[in-house]
């Protein structure tokens, strides 16, 4: 058996000597912004049961999502829906084969960080 020294080698990629990319961090907010949406369609969704229960638990729903922590939970929600709009888009343009080249990629990464930004000022704002 060989000898193998492992004690002396970290563990590859270590957290310590990896830079992430900025395809990889897009990869990895584009699966929180889809989990964060869940939570708040469940946050919707409960706001629309209320309504149909009673006024009062209603009323209680409606003071947390008008609140000013609901106003920006459902803030970061537009923005966390048009990202993961844009980066869904993105996904798909690299399903046909177009756009894996490194340049490209970069390109469309920080179109679709940039893109969320300004879809969400302009949904606000017109909203």
């Amino acid at each position: 058996m060989a000898d193998v020294n492992r004690g002396n080698r970290p563990l590859s990629p270590h957290l310590s000597i990896y830079r992430p990319q900025l395809t990889s961090i897009t990869s990895i907010l584009t699966r929180i912004t889809g989990n964060a949406l869940l939570i708040s369609a469940l946050l919707v969704v409960w706001w629309f049961l209320a309504a149909a229960t009673s006024e009062e638990y209603f009323n209680v729903a409606n003071g947390v999502i008008t609140s000013w922590f609901g106003d920006l939970v459902m803030f970061f929600s537009v923005l966390g829906l048009w990202y993961h709009t844009l980066a869904g888009l993105r996904h798909l343009i690299w399903d046909n084969a177009i756009g894996l080249d490194l340049p490209t990629a970069y390109k469309m990464g920080y179109a679709v960080l940039i893109g969320s930004v300004v879809l969400t000022a302009l949904t606000v704002v017109i909203l």
